[in-house]
């Protein structure tokens, strides 16, 4: 079983922290790092990897950005954007000595793999893997949008009256909006027979969601609301490995978007998998994420 450090690292005056599962190697074979999802979520479900330490004999870095989790903090609006999150990117692979890896990114931290490749240019990174994320936040909400259609009429109305108004609660807005998550989002099995990592009480960055998203899932109005990089993504010069789930938040066109405009790319679409690939359809995205690296080492 691959040792477990844990530990945290100063940024901007706050502090991030990080988990590392295994140790590095002279082995050819660089470490991962893990970029969760939000803006605002944790690590948490990243844990189901943690095999990949042995199976793989490589080590993997995941850690909670600022504003959630272990790394909680508020009462900041003005830290909750792609610069700071993505400078904290910059940070951490210094502070831990990452000069090589390869990056998973699930669906923020997909966005986040995109804008990082594009506008910083890394040097050192191996590949990505870029599970259910999305190169355009106004190809998202019209994907968003015309799902929402496929509902029944009640709930279109809820979530409509919403957006209009923008108030974002009530007993109809919320079933309707619980019904979307499920079609989308939830994980595929039941949470009975998930690990505990996927069902753990987690601090959630509430603030950091908001301000970076927005109050509501389908019509970002945040500091995010401006993130499209469709016209620059052949700029990514990263090999990319797209994964998305059959009835997923990123739908069909939005992974095939992103195929299709990455140069050296490919494309899984899973079955039997929504927002979380990896958790879903854990054994085989382990198996297909080890034999991508290696390829890429």
């Amino acid at each position: 079983m691959a040792a477990i450090t844990e530990g945290y690292m100063p940024y901007m005056g706050y502090k991030t922290y990080y988990r590392i599962v295994g140790e590095r190697k002279n082995n050819g074979k660089a470490p991962l790092i893990c970029l969760h999802g939000g803006p605002g979520s944790t690590h948490n479900y990243y844990e189901v990897l943690d095999n990949v330490a042995d199976d793989d004999d490589r080590m993997i870095v995941m850690y909670d950005q600022i504003g959630c989790g272990n790394s909680y903090l508020d009462g900041h609006k003005e830290l909750w954007n792609q610069k700071v999150w993505l400078d904290e990117l910059v940070a951490l692979r210094e502070y831990l000595g990452l000069d090589e890896c390869h990056i998973i990114g699930q669906s923020w931290g997909g966005m986040m793999q995109i804008a990082y490749a594009i506008d910083y240019k890394p040097k050192g990174v191996k590949s990505f893997i870029i599970s259910s994320g999305h190169p355009s936040s106004s190809l998202w909400e019209r994907e968003g949008l015309r799902r929402i259609k496929m509902m029944p009429q009640d709930m279109q109305d809820a979530i409509s009256k919403a957006l209009e108004t923008g108030v974002f609660e009530g007993e109809d807005y919320d079933r309707a909006v619980s019904e979307y998550m499920a079609r989308y989002c939830d994980y595929w099995q039941p949470a009975d027979t998930l690990p505990e990592c996927c069902t753990r009480e987690k601090r959630k960055g509430t603030e950091a969601y908001v301000e970076g998203w927005g109050p509501n899932e389908f019509a970002p109005t945040g500091t995010l609301r401006d993130f499209e990089y469709i016209d620059r993504l052949h700029e990514v010069e990263i090999p990319s490995l797209i994964c998305s789930g059959i009835s997923d938040l990123c739908s069909p066109l939005v992974a095939k978007t992103m195929a299709d405009g990455i140069p050296d790319s490919e494309w899984i679409l899973w079955e039997r998998a929504r927002h979380t690939c990896f958790v879903d359809r854990h054994d085989d995205y382990c198996e297909k994420l080890i034999e991508w690296m290696n390829r890429h080492d």
